[in-house]
């Protein structure tokens, strides 16, 4: 079964992912963030991953401390859940629209942490969210999942637009990327033969 359920304690946050990689998108999400749940919600719906992420922080400071340790978190998930990573197809891309926005994503489940982020927001901040901590998430996620993501928002005006496009794509990229591929016959997918 590919799934993992993890907790993260620290002065600044407490933090409890599950995620089942072949579930059907089901999500919950108690984060005290409510922009960051809408996102979350939209990585288990398109990547069809079974996601829960409840966690309390230092709100009443910022919501940086929560964000990032979420992202770092969820990686920590993904790299149990994805186990030896035999048989996966190890490469996903997505381009997502939403209106206006369009954003790709291309991860590679390939052992080495690696983020290139370029959205270049519209504004600031999305009602109470500021925008910096998309790529706070990501930088999280990566450095705990050990993979290489690449982010591009290739058009919008909208800043929310932008951000969905982003996080719904990478939700699709990782479903490619995690599925089991019948033809890889359970090999690692890397001439090293690890990952």
């Amino acid at each position: 079964m590919r799934q993992a359920e993890i907790t993260r304690n620290t002065l600044e946050t407490q933090v409890s992912v599950k995620i089942n990689l072949d579930g059907t998108g089901v999500g919950r999400f108690e984060t005290g963030v409510p922009f960051l749940d809408h996102m979350l919600d939209q990585i288990a719906r398109h990547g069809a991953i079974d996601l829960e992420v409840v966690a309390k922080g230092d709100l009443h400071i910022d919501a940086h401390h929560t964000v990032e340790d979420i992202g770092i978190t969820l990686g920590q998930a993904l790299t149990k859940a994805l186990g030896d990573k035999k048989g996966l197809r190890r490469y996903g891309h997505a381009y997502v629209p939403l209106d206006e926005a369009l954003s790709r994503v291309v991860v590679d489940l390939s052992g080495r942490p690696g983020l290139e982020f370029h959205v270049p927001f519209t504004r600031a901040w999305i009602g109470q969210f500021d925008v910096d901590l998309v790529n706070e998430f990501f930088q999280g996620v990566v450095n705990h999942a050990l993979m290489t993501i690449h982010v591009d928002n290739l058009r919008g005006n909208n800043a929310h637009h932008q951000a969905e496009t982003v996080f719904k794509a990478f939700g699709r990229a990782l479903r490619m990327a995690a599925e089991l591929d019948p033809r890889a016959a359970g090999a690692i997918p890397s001439t090293k033969g690890a990952l």
